[in-house]
């Protein structure tokens, strides 16, 4: 099985994690894309704002009826800081007769070399590389340190451009604090969920 892992705070969830991943899922034949909720980025100073509870259950409202898409809380039950290479670790052991897929944007791809063993992420997971509104042209030079030729031409094969929509979980959560629509940024479940929970309120 084709599995893509697409990690994040999804805080909340919106439809261009979406589309983002479907596009991923169609354009490199995956059979399955897994979301995984952060249970705290490394790579940023505060955590989520929303529960952990709260964001799989906006997930699990996001995902519903769409069977290739799958919530997983295995980096919010493993707890702590989320490492990208020990949570693929975890899925290989789970799932070993599995290929697993990298779900990354562009913008994060300069950043890879500061993740923790970055050379066992790409060794696990093939890099699936798509670009994001803004994030300029795909530059893999930052793979030639990571990964031998072999896999650099694989990673290639697996760069893509997509259509999407300039969302941001952020905006959306400064929208709701100052009592603006959001409408159409996010499944309206989701939506729902925010506005009965109180959720990114001052």
């Amino acid at each position: 099985m084709r599995i893509g892992v697409f990690g994040g705070s999804f805080d909340p969830v919106h439809y261009g994690h979406l589309l983002l991943a479907e596009q991923c899922r169609e354009q490199a034949n995956l059979d399955r894309v897994l979301f995984l909720p952060s249970a705290i980025s490394p790579f940023k100073e505060q955590g989520p704002e929303a529960s952990d509870k709260d964001r799989l259950q906006m997930l699990a409202l996001a995902l519903a009826g769409h069977t290739p898409f799958e919530v997983s809380p295995l980096e919010i039950e493993r707890g702590g800081t989320s490492y990208t290479v020990d949570t693929l670790q975890a899925l290989a052991d789970q799932r070993p007769d599995s290929q697993l897929y990298l779900l990354m944007g562009a913008d994060t791809l300069s950043g890879l070399p500061r993740w923790k063993d970055p050379t066992t992420v790409c060794s696990i997971a093939m890099p699936l590389i798509v670009d994001r509104p803004g994030s300029g042209p795909i530059d893999l030079d930052t793979l030639s340190t990571l990964i031998d030729p072999e896999r650099m031409e694989q990673v290639r094969q697996h760069t893509f451009s997509t259509k999407q929509v300039d969302i941001s979980s952020s905006d959306i959560r400064l929208r709701t604090r100052q009592s603006q629509s959001t409408r159409y940024m996010l499944p309206r479940a989701v939506e729902k969920y925010i506005e009965t929970k109180k959720l990114y309120q001052d």
